[in-house]
């Protein structure tokens, strides 16, 4: 058995993530399953079509890490991440140098778009529950369901 000598122990995890490449023309979901400061082990359908290097997005995170590939086997990969996390309170690299930005922005606005537009539909649902509930629905009515 190999025993690995890692700087940074790696938390197990079930996180979403989203890789970037091709200056963010191109892009795959995975999952994250080992996390540290130092890389991760990600899974993912498709592990040939994967690129030496990647941004790396963990939305439940809302963290882009530009990641090194180091290791294929299966549909699994491990990846070190370029630069070691910074804590949440320094201030993040210029926007302008994130290739994969305009992709999150237009994805984020296109999100908040459906989330705004379920909202609605829920929000009218209730309200078409609320007004069904009122009268002619009493214990008599045939228009209701019983239950014994």
């Amino acid at each position: 058995m190999i025993s690995e000598k890692r700087q940074e122990p790696r938390k197990r995890t079930f996180l979403k993530g989203r890789i970037h490449f091709n200056k963010g023309a191109s892009s795959m979901d995975c999952l994250v399953r080992d996390f540290s400061e130092m890389g991760a082990r990600l899974e993912l359908s498709e592990t040939n079509t994967l690129p030496e290097t990647f941004d790396l997005y963990i939305p439940q995170k809302e963290i882009t890490l530009r990641s090194n590939l180091r290791w294929r086997r299966g549909d699994a990969v491990g990846v070190a991440f370029a630069e070691v996390q910074k804590a949440a309170s320094e201030p993040s690299p210029a926007p302008s140098t994130d290739p994969s930005l305009a992709v999150l922005l237009r994805r984020i606005a296109e999100l908040e778009a459906e989330n705004a537009g379920l909202r609605a539909v829920i929000a009218s649902m209730g309200s078409s529950l609320g007004a069904g509930t009122g009268a002619g629905m009493g214990a008599g009515s045939t228009n209701g369901v019983r239950h014994a």
